[in-house]
């Protein structure tokens, strides 16, 4: 899977439209960067960029973007409601899809010494990336603001982290680091802004004080009035939805609420949120009613109706859903996207990728598809009634299997350039040489662990396959076994994906580990297959 990481750089200029453009254009432009939102501020003379990307991506979009301010803003001459000490404000990583904080930090390393190197300006550290204690939290750093810099830089207490600890009158200071994705999320309710402030205080870590901390970790929160809706809102900031998620938010709100005989009228998120904080809400619903949903589609629905997220406004998910937004402003989205006639003609094209590799996935994906296709047929028909409870069991696995599978039809693909990328390289020189084998043994064990991860996520639906060809609606017999198959040809695909490129791997330990691996994942497949195909016989003898 892709890594994605957000960068959320605030720039001090909210006003002259030509500058913010094109502060946006140079992001939007940097190869691998992908531009979700724009959001200038006139009274605070600011403006926040939302992009994502992969690492790499989008630490060279926050440079292509502070080369531009470099030359468009002047601090001298700024003015503006919001705190601030340098044209390039703030600029923090966000990990949001398999990417670690440790890897957002070192993105904001990377991106500090470069900015400083190239524009010789001061830059400090901050939040998960800070070197200091005094230095995690952004109002410490920026106490006094852009006027109070040219003292300050002259105390050694306050020597910048990367540059010159020199005053630079048009650019100021720049700060960088690491957070956790923040959400703002405010709950509507019917009631005067010092009810909606007492419930705050209530939940919020911080509470009323030390002496009274509130109920809800990493949750920051005010109440206050909305004059233009005629409603009050618990208004919140989720600094770390893991430790405290969107649904625990909201339960914990109307329960003060009914406490107070207070009515709850849905609720508000502001700006984006990742999938995951809408999926691990759903399936607290899921749970607390024993629901039984499988599409991602319907899971985001669920989540909009129990927390009344269109209450304000219409809430589209492809508009605020960071993923969904990616996915729309991709415009390459790999071989999954295309048309299935298009995707026969990729693999029958004159090339080595997509091969053998990426049609075992796609074909793994197929027969994951038909158990769950037949686990469907068997379930929720009057005839089949007393088969509810094991199809609810069983139809999950497939479910998520198809999907995960179709996203390794591209993973293949990938790891199999990376080994053709690492062949292109120069060899004029010894160390060039060195340096091109290492890339090589490097691409090619990436090129044989990605079958070996589909060898073993298609093993693992065998038992759900073997319990379904026991129980399933008989009229899906061939449905079940084209599907077994199609998965038992996957990892014989696999397989000879992996032994293929093994030969050539120089390190002995790896290859046999390997190929004693991926000889038994393929020996299961065969064993499992039949076994499949001998309980539906069974069955309809």
């Amino acid at each position: 899977m892709a890594k994605l990481v957000e960068c959320v750089p605030n720039f001090s200029e909210g006003n002259n439209k030509e500058v913010i453009e094109a502060l946006g254009q140079a992001i939007s432009r940097t190869p691998g960067c992908v531009l979700l939102d724009v959001d200038a501020g006139p009274s605070t003379n600011r403006t926040v960029y939302t992009f994502v990307g992969a690492p790499e991506a989008v630490v060279e979009g926050a440079l292509s973007a502070a080369r531009v301010a470099e030359q468009l803003i002047d601090m001298s001459q700024h003015t503006g409601e919001h705190p601030r000490m340098g044209a390039l404000d703030v600029c923090p990583f966000v990990p949001v899809m398999n990417v670690s904080m440790e890897e957002c930090i070192a993105c904001a390393h990377k991106f500090g010494q470069r900015l400083s190197t190239e524009l010789g300006v001061p830059v400090y550290l901050y939040g998960e990336a800070a070197q200091e204690e005094s230095r995690k939290a952004l109002p410490a750093i920026r106490a006094g603001e852009y006027e109070a810099l040219p003292e300050k830089l002259v105390k050694p207490e306050w020597a910048p982290d990367f540059g010159p600890p020199t005053f630079v009158p048009r650019w100021g200071a720049t700060v960088t680091g690491a957070r956790t994705f923040l959400i703002a999320y405010n709950i509507n309710l019917l009631c005067t802004k010092e009810l909606a402030h007492r419930i705050a205080l209530n939940i919020r870590e911080q509470g009323r004080g030390t002496d009274q901390p509130g109920r809800l970790k990493k949750v920051q929160g005010i109440g206050w009035y909305l004059e233009e809706k005629n409603i009050a809102q618990v208004s919140t900031n989720l600094l770390d939805f893991e430790t405290t998620p969107l649904h625990e938010v909201y339960e914990e709100v109307c329960r003060d609420a009914k406490a107070l005989k207070l009515p709850v009228v849905g609720s508000q998120l502001v700006g984006l949120i990742p999938k995951k904080a809408m999926l691990d809400a759903a399936e607290f619903y899921i749970t607390k009613e024993k629901l039984f949903i499988l599409e991602e589609e319907h899971k985001i629905r669920l989540v909009v109706s129990r927390l009344g997220l269109d209450s304000l406004s219409p809430f589209n998910p492809q508009e605020r859903v960071i993923e969904y937004l990616v996915q729309a402003g991709e415009a390459d989205r790999g071989l999954v996207a295309k048309p299935l006639g298009a995707f026969v003609r990729a693999v029958g094209g004159r090339s080595a990728a997509p091969g053998g590799g990426s049609v075992s996935a796609a074909v793994s994906a197929l027969g994951a598809a038909l158990g769950c296709m037949v686990g469907l047929m068997s379930y929720g028909k009057r005839q089949f009634e007393e088969l509810d409870a094991v199809m609810r069991k069983l139809i999950p696995p497939f479910h998520q299997a198809m999907d995960e599978l179709v996203a390794m039809v591209d993973a293949d693909s990938r790891a199999f350039s990376t080994y053709m990328e690492a062949m292109k390289l120069p060899k004029s020189t010894a160390e060039e040489r060195e340096r091109r084998l290492a890339a090589m043994q490097q691409g090619l064990k990436a090129a044989v662990e990605v079958p070996c991860a589909l060898a073993e996520k298609v093993n693992r639906l065998w038992p759900a396959l073997k319990e379904m060809a026991c129980h399933c609606n008989l009229a899906c017999k061939s449905d079940i076994q084209v599907g077994a198959k199609m998965l038992e040809a996957g990892v014989f695909g696999a397989y000879f994906n992996v032994m293929i490129n093994l030969k050539d791997i120089t390190d002995e330990k790896f290859k046999q580990v390997t190929s004693q691996k991926i000889s038994g994942l393929l020996e299961e497949a065969k064993q499992s297959l039949t076994l499949v195909l001998a309980a539906l016989e069974k069955r309809a003898a």
